[in-house]
């Protein structure tokens, strides 16, 4: 296949089994673990927890990417479409609440297929802000719930933490996008998500005014109830950091204080994690479980 997919749209030829391209993966999903998670956001995790599967490979360059063992050192198994569509039956029949896509970008073409015969639970699509609208449009009906990220608003941040100078404009044309396709947020008799878009941003140390950034896009461009915010704090130091010196330490709770009350001073709804998540134990074993 030309690879086309994400903003980047490199023209890659991605065949079955070797990799090219920005992302470095094979058209074939590689996959690195496959388990329930209870530890994203509680309309999502709920109490049996979300079917999250983790997709290998990238085509973002996040230099703080908690997740790096498999979004920058490929770790992962190569799995045919077929398995990739049982390990989501298998996640259902352990009572997931939801089939939770985690870096999903650049296996849209994958997605499509496993997804051709509709699962009895919601899937969500848990990326980190970087897509291309047409891909997404392709994929309407077939996801129920976004969970993207929204990094960054200043381009000269996309550009040095990420390596993706337009990732602000790609980013929101993405967000509109998936909010066109939900519309507002649907939940069911427990309170578990069924339909919608919840915004994540993950503070950084010494970024709080970016943040704030993001978040008077959100509330200047979302009416009220139409989305979830949610505010993350479990920044650690990883990857790559360590060769930004500003950003090669933990947050302040001064920092994550301060983002919450203007998360709360402009109204969004959502989350804002509690302290202590910035500890390296909320990270999955990229192990090949489920895999």
């Amino acid at each position: 296949m030309i690879c086309n997919l994400c903003p980047r749209q490199c023209g890659a030829l991605r065949n079955e089994t070797e990799g090219r391209g920005v992302c470095r993966m094979p058209a074939a999903p590689v996959v690195a673990r496959a388990a329930l998670h209870r530890w994203e956001e509680p309309p999502i995790s709920g109490t049996r927890g979300s079917g999250t599967v983790f997709f290998s490979g990238c085509s973002l360059g996040c230099v703080f990417c908690q997740n790096e063992q498999i979004s920058h050192r490929d770790f992962g198994r190569s799995v045919t479409v077929e398995r990739l569509r049982a390990i989501f039956e298998e996640l259902v029949d352990q009572g997931a609440h939801n089939i939770n896509l985690v870096n999903p970008t650049h296996y849209a073409h994958v997605v499509l297929q496993a997804l051709e015969r509709p699962l009895p639970v919601p899937v969500v699509w848990n990326s980190g802000g970087y897509d291309r609208v047409e891909t997404l449009r392709a994929l309407e009906g077939k996801v129920q719930i976004y969970l993207p990220d929204c990094k960054y608003r200043t381009p000269e941040y996309a550009e040095r933490y990420s390596g993706a100078a337009d990732y602000p404009q790609a980013a929101e044309a993405a967000i509109r996008e998936m909010v066109r396709q939900t519309g507002p947020c649907v939940y069911d008799g427990d309170g578990l998500l069924q339909r919608g878009v919840i915004i994540r941003h993950l503070l950084l140390p010494g970024r709080l005014a970016e943040a704030k950034r993001v978040m008077d896009w959100v509330a200047e461009t979302f009416p009220p109830g139409t989305v979830l915010f949610s505010l993350m704090s479990q920044y650690i130091p990883w990857g790559r950091a360590s060769e930004y010196p500003e950003i090669n330490r933990r947050l302040r709770p001064s920092e994550a204080r301060a983002a919450e009350q203007y998360m709360d001073a402009l109204g969004l709804e959502g989350f804002a994690q509690d302290g202590g998540a910035d500890q390296a134990g909320y990270i999955p074993p990229f192990d090949l479980t489920g895999v």
